[in-house]
């Protein structure tokens, strides 16, 4: 009974010492999977369909180039028989003659908006771009006897970035008239001060013949009031009215959507 007491128990300590031995070794942790790196760049912003129209379409270049090329001969034709230097064209700065769609390319890409302060760093800049057409506008305008009169709205602060801006890119101009910091978005008091000679008393008198914008307002007693009225109120454009494509912003954008 003893040996078969003594061949149980050895068989007993026989078989509890791999389970001792299992459960004495420390368990191997199961290897994760790495972890997926972030994306080191945001995929940059598309920009919206407006802008992308009006910087990378052929058809806007043809509009900006042909109606220039318009406003000229109807310059040309207004001012037969007149003296050099006793008339003139009225032309707008931003989106006319200047192009500003970096400055927008770039708010979009930041998903920032326009503010006055991003606005006024853009302008000190100085790294805007000419429309398409504008130079040969001006200069023809110019050869013909005419003044360049540039009527804006970038605040008076600002005019000197303006001019410099506009020499740097080979825009000649006469007259710059820019508004008082505190002013009206209205233009008919400048157009005023140009045509009785109190902008450049040096220049004299000067009589607008042709004006060329991308805003309704950029065209004497013209307001978004015009979407409203027949074909036959809008004679002047194509005559002395020449009007170019802004579909980023404006003063259209408080009209209500049909």
């Amino acid at each position: 009974m003893s040996l078969m007491r003594n061949l149980q128990s050895l068989t007993r300590v026989a078989l509890l010492l791999p389970l001792s031995f299992v459960a004495c070794t420390p368990a191997t942790p199961t290897p994760k999977a790495a972890p997926v790196a972030a994306a080191s760049t945001k995929a940059p912003r598309v920009p919206t369909d407006e802008l992308h129209w009006l910087r990378g379409s052929a058809e806007y270049r043809a509009i900006t180039i042909q109606t220039f090329r318009a406003a000229l001969e109807a310059a040309e034709e207004a001012s037969a028989g007149r003296p050099a230097g006793s008339w003139g064209v009225s032309v707008d700065a931003d989106e006319s003659i200047i192009d500003n769609s970096t400055y927008e390319l770039e708010l979009q890409q930041q998903g920032r908006v326009h503010t006055d302060a991003a606005w006024k760093t853009w302008v000190k800049r100085g790294e805007r771009t000419a429309v398409p057409g504008a130079a040969m506008f001006l200069a023809g305008v110019q050869r013909l006897g005419g003044r360049v009169a540039v009527v804006t709205n970038t605040v008076q602060s600002l005019c000197p970035e303006v001019a410099a801006n506009l020499r740097s890119l080979s825009l000649p101009f006469d007259i710059l008239v820019c508004r008082a910091d505190n002013g009206a978005d209205r233009k008919e008091g400048r157009w005023g001060s140009i045509a009785d000679g109190t902008t450049r008393p040096d220049l004299g008198p000067v009589e607008i013949l042709v004006w060329v914008g991308d805003n309704i307002q950029d065209f004497p007693e013209q307001s978004q009031a015009l979407r409203d009225e027949p074909e036959s109120a809008y004679g002047s454009f194509g005559v002395r009215f020449f009007a170019l494509p802004n579909p980023v912003y404006g003063t259209w954008e408080k009209n209500t959507p049909r």
